[in-house]
């Protein structure tokens, strides 16, 4: 059986962030950010808003264009780094808030690669038969465990959610996915154990990341998996209408598009508007392309998203999202 995704739903915080906030509270300015990271606002979620409230609010917001109703979807993913709890899991929250009878419950970590990892997890469960309707919410409340006293990580945050449906025509296609664990201490969040791969962490229960190896793996590695993957489905650069990856920084989507002689106008990014939004960021990029008209139905798209890990996922697919949404 093959998938589809006609759907969308997104929702960002309230509470929008200028660069200048930062200059209040740490050695940094407008200048500083946006030439280094291409971001220019933020938004963050309020004390007592989470995870599973941003997820509720996504879905809320697809249901608005999705007739065909909730509560026969069997199979529920999260992708989050940043989980209300670490169980019971997101996905059980949205399973009784939504009032679906009878689906399977997981929260996934893979940190900014989620969404396109729930995507390809989804992909599968269809193509087994067992499945027919799969809701897949990539979501962070990354403020929440931000260190607020460095700069390269305290500029984190949202939700976007699509429905994976079974179809008979081909709309979703081949995907490819790696992993490198060697560089775990590169970027994580320090939980029960003090070390990674024998490093001792900061162990503070906050985000740290190693912002130029992260960078440079970033910049070498998708052009590679980008490439492979369009030679695993057998098209080419030329085939695709509108590459999503991952918006971590504009400066990486940049050299990644020059690397691979792709158009930059063609890569969709949500990096500027909304900062690094981690799992949500390639939903939010998605959401508003076909919003603002840029999406067409039948487009081939190339959604990338890399990660802590440090990982990869990839897959191409036809959009067949209309340009109502939003609207």
């Amino acid at each position: 059986m093959e998938a589809t995704i006609e759907s969308i739903g997104v929702y960002i915080p309230e509470n929008k962030i200028t660069n200048q906030y930062f200059e209040k509270i740490i050695d940094t300015n407008d200048e500083w950010i946006t030439s280094r990271t291409g971001i220019k606002t933020r938004y963050f979620s309020k004390e007592n808003e989470y995870t599973s409230d941003l997820c509720i609010k996504a879905i809320e917001n697809l249901e608005k264009d999705y007739k065909k109703g909730l509560t026969d979807i069997d199979f529920i993913i999260i992708a989050t780094s940043t989980p209300d709890q670490q169980f019971p899991s997101v996905a059980s929250k949205i399973q009784s808030r939504f009032n679906i009878s009878q689906a399977g419950c997981i929260d996934i970590s893979a940190g900014c690669a989620g969404f396109v990892y729930g995507i390809i997890m989804a992909q599968g469960l269809i193509a087994s038969g067992s499945y027919k309707k799969i809701l897949v919410t990539g979501a962070e409340t990354l403020s929440k465990i931000c260190d607020f006293t460095d700069r390269t990580t305290c500029i984190l945050f949202g939700a976007g959610a699509v429905i994976v449906e079974a179809s008979e025509q081909k709309q979703l296609f081949s995907s490819t996915t790696i992993t490198d664990g060697s560089y775990g201490k590169e970027l994580y969040k320090s939980e029960v154990h003090s070390s990674i791969n024998g490093e001792n962490l900061i162990n503070d229960g906050k985000i740290h990341q190693n912002g130029k190896t992260v960078f440079k793996w970033a910049v070498s590695t998708l052009p590679v998996e980008i490439r492979r993957l369009l030679e695993k489905n057998k098209l080419s650069l030329q085939d695709i209408k509108w590459m999503i990856p991952h918006s971590a920084n504009i400066r990486i989507l940049e050299n990644v598009c020059d690397e691979l002689g792709f158009p930059k106008e063609k890569c969709l990014q949500s990096v500027t508007d909304y900062g690094n939004t981690s799992a949500a960021s390639i939903p939010i990029a998605w959401y508003n392309g076909v919003k603002d008209g840029k999406l067409q139905q039948g487009d081939f798209l190339v959604l990338a998203g890399f990660g802590s890990g440090l990982t990869f996922s990839g897959i191409c697919l036809r959009n067949q999202i209309m340009n109502k949404v939003g609207k």
